[in-house]
């Protein structure tokens, strides 16, 4: 089994910056990435970034040039440092990993979320 633990997350003003982090530990095989995801209040989830275990970053367009993800493999750790918040970036965070086990089985496994809320 795997787990998830998300930290950083908090009450943050406008213009400010917040630092997300996910480890992962357990029965951990091969990586292929991890990212963040968010759910606001009545939306859907949605993808915010990820990485992969090569350092491949991709990022939603909402996000691009305020947020920056990372990756510590040697910790099974990802990253998500947040500047320039709005308030529009309140959600919940997910931290996901996306695994490989042999040939052909995938595995996903999410964390607990950590609520973000951006607010004066």
């Amino acid at each position: 089994q795997v787990q998830l633990v998300e930290s950083g997350g908090g009450l943050v003003q406008p213009g400010g910056s917040l630092r997300l982090s996910c480890a992962a530990s357990g029965s951990i095989f091969s990586i292929n990435y991890m990212g963040w995801y968010r759910q606001a209040p009545g939306k859907q989830r949605e993808l915010v970034a990820t990485v992969t275990s090569g350092g491949i970053t991709t990022y939603a367009d909402f996000v691009k040039g305020r947020f920056t993800i990372s990756m510590d493999n040697a910790k099974n750790t990802v990253y998500l440092q947040m500047n320039s918040l709005k308030p529009e970036d309140t959600a919940v965070y997910y931290c996901k990993l996306n695994s490989r086990r042999g040939a052909v089985t995938i595995d996903n496994y999410w964390g607990q979320g950590t609520q973000v809320t951006v607010s004066s």
